[in-house]
């Protein structure tokens, strides 16, 4: 192969690359009227007690369902917490009730926001890796998925997550 031939074929093989290893945090599962997207984690330093999680759930159907709980087999437990900043202090609290995702809208788990919170992690989340999760819906029932593992600080999918989004964002 001449030297110009096995240079554009290196070049199309490493953009090939980029282009599959740029939408890996890039997928998307449907149950029923549920379709979640955005599915991501920070990386967490070793001997992290927490990490959060992080979705954006969309609801095509005519009848609200409601996340009710998460879970992962790479942590201790899951819990589904609120974050917010009133007269500039901050106070996160768990979400007993679970998050109602109405029908015709998305609600998005973010940083700063509503999010997942994962108790003692068995292993600390490395970027690149992914994290399994099962989601509880009353309607949907159980969803099992994964989070993809950013970097620790990563803003999300798009360089977006946590910008204020319809329902589910923070106020």
């Amino acid at each position: 192969m001449p030297f110009p031939i096995r240079v554009a074929a290196l070049a199309a093989a490493l953009l090939l690359a980029a282009l599959i290893g740029g939408t890996a945090s890039a997928h998307s599962v449907k149950a029923g009227a549920l379709e979640l997207t955005d599915l991501w984690t920070r990386a967490t330093p070793p001997n992290a007690p927490t990490a959060g999680g992080y979705l954006t759930i969309t609801n095509t159907g005519t009848e609200a369902d409601r996340l009710t709980g998460a879970a992962s087999s790479q942590a201790g437990s899951g819990e589904l917490h609120e974050m917010s900043v009133k007269d500039g202090i901050m106070t996160m609290r768990p979400l007993g009730d679970g998050i109602e995702i109405p029908a015709g809208e998305s609600v998005t788990l973010a940083p700063g926001a509503m999010h997942i919170m994962f108790t003692t992690p068995k292993e600390p989340f490395v970027d690149g890796g992914k994290v399994p999760v099962e989601l509880t819906f009353e309607k949907a029932g159980k969803i099992e998925t994964f989070l993809h593992i950013m970097g620790i600080g990563a803003p999300g999918p798009g360089g977006k997550a946590g910008e204020p989004h319809e329902h589910g964002a923070a106020h």
